[in-house]
């Protein structure tokens, strides 16, 4: 199935460029004021997650949990028979056993799970995460320059980051917490990106060793005749995958409901970033080629 009306999908671009521009500048400032919610996996602290037999409001967890003055109050969170109970500091055994016990005044056949976290490794794995990403990326880039060529690499490589930084930037806005689900649907994110805009790239090099461009004109044709040609298999695979993704943060659990809303977000930004922020941006990269071959002297 194709489109029988053709899109300009090169002029649409800059009204995707405006709004990619200004979700950027607004997630660098909310990233620079607030920085992100990390969760306990990269902050030293406890987190105590505890399965119940019935339902508790967070206001009887809290009343139960004042009496032992543990450190600054702790953020709760509850859910369908469960609560989240997670402190910036590192819990001592004894204060592991005082909080079980404050629980199982409220419900005895509670059970508990305790994931505790020290400076040094909360670092760690910070420092680990951003170390994939970027290794990631070089690795796209290398493949992308041997196969492609540099504009199209380049190209890439901002569609890419664009789409990684777009999730973190709504994480960041919104105050959503960032565990390590969360750097792994970030790359997967990449990866699903990286796909289509390779998708399109091959047929932007296929149509090109069939045809003379010679002006601008052409070069934009040519990105929109090649657009057009993969949209619905761009499209139905960002859907598919989208569906899963979004019954999985409705329905999943708990533990993986960022994972699966980033995902989403993701994926919602990658199928329009390959289509309006890569292809467009390999035009203008492109352009800029022609202009100096075309400046150029003649040889006498």
């Amino acid at each position: 199935m194709r489109f029988k009306k053709k899109m300009d999908f090169v002029h649409l671009s800059k009204y995707f460029y405006i709004f990619s521009a200004a979700l950027t500048v607004l997630g660098i400032v909310f990233l620079a004021i607030f920085n992100l919610n990390y969760s306990v996996d990269f902050k030293a602290g406890s987190n105590v997650d505890v399965s119940l037999s019935k339902n508790l409001t967070s206001e009887q967890v809290k009343s139960a949990l004042q009496p032992l003055n543990i450190g600054h109050d702790p953020e709760l969170t509850t859910g369908e028979k469960r609560v989240n109970i997670r402190y910036d500091s590192v819990l001592s055994s004894d204060q592991d056993a005082a909080i079980q016990t404050a629980i199982k005044k409220l419900d005895s056949q509670a059970s508990f799970e305790i994931n505790t976290v020290d400076t040094e490794m909360a670092k760690e794995l910070a420092r680990n995460a951003i170390y994939a990403v970027l290794l990631a990326c070089i690795g796209i880039i290398i493949y992308v320059s041997i196969r492609f060529e540099w504009r199209f690499a380049v190209a890439a490589i901002v569609a890419l980051l664009h789409d990684a930084f777009m999730v973190v930037a709504i994480f960041s806005i919104f105050r959503l917490e960032v565990d390590l689900t969360f750097i792994v649907a970030v790359l997967t994110i990449i990866g699903y990106s990286i796909n289509d805009t390779i998708v399109i790239f091959d047929r932007i090099r296929e149509n090109l060793r069939f045809g003379k461009q010679k002006t601008y004109e052409d070069l934009k044709n040519l990105v929109n005749q090649s657009v057009q040609q993969t949209l619905m298999r761009s499209l139905y695979t960002a859907f598919t995958v989208f569906i899963a993704a979004f019954f999985l943060m409705v329905l999943g659990s708990e533990s993986i409901r960022m994972f699966s809303l980033a995902m989403v977000i993701g994926l919602l930004f990658g199928a329009y970033s390959s289509i309006f922020i890569a292809s467009p941006l390999w035009l203008v990269l492109k352009k800029g080629q022609k202009q100096k071959v075309k400046s150029k002297p003649a040889k006498a």
